[in-house]
């Protein structure tokens, strides 16, 4: 593997990062027409599938949320605690396997690239990622201080660390402190879909941003579920072909882990795809 073009950052340990980067039913957003571009996906809870990259889109698609303004904010329940899903088996939290959350170079917001050994990038349609983390137990504040661990499948519908082909890698995986706002940002790559699982990113929260180094430290865990207009514009481009399939069998209703309900956790998507996507959710955590 290459050496990552900032491999200097990345021996000076974890408190260098930690001191330098300080249920439930409702689907949101509408959308037209298809994106030109190139993208990416996530996989499941089981083995991923690799899809194949075949069909070109022919126009760039706007796609808005269902609010007037169709501002990238958070979205839903801001009152009910964020429905507890399972991790899955591809955490890389040290609970099943390796732990990416104690090496130095994981507290970072554009998660599309490995560090430390390797500095591969995932491809695909550009996604921002906004999570606005409220406190119930404090009169639903923003968690200010407390930390997001993130991570998802790439285009082919892998798992860094755990899928073969990429157990050298550690792309799409990242952690981010919350701001006083709530809001822990991530730039990333829009999911793709296998059979057997709805589209989704899976998360972790944690109390502190030096608390994020182990899964027995997390105050909850969870994932969020995207809007099916969103996914069948994305899945209509170039390299999304086994994705488009997958998706055309599937529901949340059907899915092992949105089925007994998922309003809270459907994120509201804004943006295009040709220059780029943002999906913005509210996490109400105790």
């Amino acid at each position: 593997m290459p050496e990552h073009d900032h491999s200097e950052i990345f021996n000076r340990g974890l408190q260098f990062d930690l001191s330098t980067l300080m249920r439930r039913r409702h689907l949101l957003g509408l959308f037209a027409g298809v994106g030109a571009a190139t993208l990416v996906g996530c996989t499941s809870d089981g083995e991923p599938t690799p899809g194949t990259s075949t069909n070109t889109a022919a126009a760039d698609a706007t796609l808005g949320s269902s609010s007037p303004s169709g501002a990238s904010t958070a979205a839903g329940n801001t009152t009910r605690e964020i429905a507890e899903e399972t991790a899955g088996p591809f955490t890389g939290d040290g609970s099943n396997g390796p732990n990416v959350l104690t090496r130095t170079g994981i507290v970072r917001s554009d998660i599309r690239s490995s560090f430390g050994a390797s500095s591969t990038v995932a491809g695909g349609v550009p996604l921002t990622i906004n999570l606005t983390v409220l406190d119930l137990a404090a009169g639903s504040v923003p968690l200010a201080g407390g930390a997001v661990y993130l991570w998802q499948c790439d285009r082919e519908g892998r798992y860094s660390m755990y899928s073969a082909g990429v157990t050298n890698e550690n792309y799409l995986r990242g952690v981010q402190e919350i701001d006083s706002t709530g809001l822990a940002r991530f730039t990333s790559i829009f999911p793709a879909c296998y059979p057997g699982r709805w589209p989704h990113l899976h998360f972790e929260v944690y109390r502190s941003l030096a608390s994020a180094t182990s899964a027995g430290n997390k105050i909850a865990t969870s994932q969020l579920a995207f809007p099916r207009d969103a996914c069948d514009a994305v899945y209509a481009t170039d390299g999304y072909n086994a994705s488009a399939r997958a998706v055309s069998s599937l529901s949340p209703e059907t899915d092992n882990v949105f089925r007994d309900g998922y309003a809270d956790q459907v994120g509201t998507v804004t943006g295009s795809i040709g220059s780029g996507l943002s999906v913005a959710l509210s996490v109400p955590v105790r």
